[in-house]
């Protein structure tokens, strides 16, 4: 494990797991940690892959008083991380939030990224406009913002228990908890962000395969929008989880890892 320093002395923290096999980055969504990924990170070191996890800025074990908390700020720290790291084409795996990090960061790398996957990603859009009738609305996330600012012990555990459809026990969802109650204040201005972005122009750019694992009941990010998403890149595949909501690493772990490491099989070769 170790901290990266990515704006004015502040850093974020990450680990490094060796392999022989195709480098995996795992991005995590909004108010989670890198712990999040340890039903999924085990089984891709088993399988002989190089593992990156990290906490996104105000997150886990990252600091959490950035002056800059965006989208495009937390893609240049996945980028910056790859290159500081070495990491050879490396696909970046992105869960919620964590998946327009993930698209900001293989944009950035460019011919320098091996492959996209998309868990439950919050991408191209969070939010619904005019020619995009999928998501809810600024007002809807300005609303769990302000929930948070009045109570955030609660708000939490709320959105918590909304993550999954398929029924985890209580365990699981005070683990979820907890993980939120690391973040930091200044880490809600990353989900206001997300609320006004629009990555669909970016989509269209992304020369590699994409894959996108998706709950058909997700409550957070509308499956409608991962099947609008899909014809947007150039070479993209759409997994659907019949009984998943928001995730499907948890709540359909062995069907979600199967497709996962036949992606990472194609892309290895």
């Amino acid at each position: 494990m170790g901290h990266l320093e990515v704006e004015d002395g502040r850093h974020i923290y990450f680990e490094h797991h060796a392999g022989g096999r195709r480098a995996v980055v795992l991005v995590h969504g909004w108010g989670v940690t890198a712990r999040s990924w340890d039903t999924v990170a085990p089984a891709l070191r088993a399988a002989g892959h190089e593992v990156v996890l990290l906490d996104l800025r105000c997150c886990g074990r990252s600091d959490k008083d950035f002056a800059d908390v965006s989208i495009a700020a937390m893609g240049a720290d996945v980028g910056r991380l790859c290159e500081h790291l070495g990491l050879e084409s490396p696909v970046v795996d992105g869960w919620s939030l964590g998946g327009a990090v993930a698209v900001d960061a293989v944009a950035r790398l460019g011919s320098a990224a091996g492959g996209l996957v998309l868990t439950g990603g919050a991408t191209p859009r969070y939010t619904s406009a005019p020619d995009w009738p999928h998501g809810g609305t600024v007002d809807d996330v300005e609303g769990v913002l302000a929930g948070a600012a009045a109570d955030r012990a609660t708000t939490f555990k709320g959105v918590a228990q909304a993550v999954c459809a398929v029924p985890v026990s209580s365990d699981v969802v005070d683990w979820m908890w907890g993980m939120f109650l690391e973040m930091g204040p200044r880490g809600d201005d990353s989900l206001r962000d997300l609320a006004g972005l629009d990555q669909r122009k970016t989509l269209g750019t992304l020369e590699m395969p994409v894959l996108l694992l998706h709950g058909r009941q997700d409550g957070f990010v509308a499956f409608s929008g991962a099947e609008a998403a899909v014809d947007l890149y150039p070479d993209a595949r759409l997994v659907p989880f019949d009984a998943s909501g928001h995730a499907p690493h948890l709540e359909e772990r062995d069907a979600y890892l199967s497709e996962l490491l036949a992606f990472l099989d194609q892309t290895d070769r």
